[in-house]
């Protein structure tokens, strides 16, 4: 299967919103339902054919997509996340090589499903749990470990910290989204007009 450089820039787009709500959560403790819905259903579409399967619809990344082009633009406001956001692209490289951490990824996103659809609401605090705990098993003990900064006093409650790695979790799946769509570090040296085209067809 082709894709093109549209499904690339869906791709990096979940990577900016959830890494984005990630943010939001360490410092105020709260995040927007809907984007972390959003998040999470990517994580459970493993077998989705493309990316806007993988997302639900284009729309549902908007936010990612205005993100991605502010910072195409170099218009971004936030200078933590693109640093996020590399380390998260660094991480999946070193991810998708160690298959014993895959399998054990895939059981616990697995696991996490059936308690989704058992709880009817793939945004419950048990299975964020769940998923965080994936991550927290898995993928964080890979370097490069991505730190969060935020408020101490969000940081230190255990449902924030549950959500904030199921959403690195869901950042991580849209990096290997990228990959598998052709995306490489060139594409923001060299690639970067057609990019910001690519995110106004989204937008439209």
């Amino acid at each position: 299967m082709s894709f093109s450089i549209d499904d690339r820039v869906l791709a990096l787009a979940g990577i900016a919103q959830a890494l984005q709500q990630v943010r939001r959560i360490a410092e105020t403790g709260h995040s927007e339902a809907a984007v972390v819905r959003t998040a999470v259903d990517s994580v459970f579409r493993i077998d989705a054919d493309t990316p806007q399967q993988i997302y639900g619809s284009a729309a549902n990344v908007a936010p990612g997509l205005r993100l991605l082009h502010n910072y195409l633009r170099s218009q971004g406001q936030d200078e933590i996340l693109p640093r996020l956001a590399l380390a998260v692209l660094q991480l999946e490289r070193r991810f998708v090589r160690e298959h014993a951490v895959v399998e054990k990824v895939s059981a616990g996103i697995e696991r996490a499903q059936a308690q989704a659809l058992s709880l009817g609401d793939s945004g419950h605090p048990d299975v964020l749990a769940t998923l965080g705990g994936v991550y927290a098993d898995t993928i964080s003990n890979l370097k490069p470990r991505v730190m969060v900064q935020g408020n101490p006093h969000y940081l230190a409650q255990a449902g924030v910290v549950a959500e904030i790695r199921a959403l690195l979790l869901a950042a991580v799946r849209s990096a290997v989204l990228w990959r598998q769509t052709g995306g490489q570090y060139w594409d923001f040296l060299f690639s970067r007009k057609a990019m910001i085209d690519a995110v106004d067809r989204q937008l439209r």
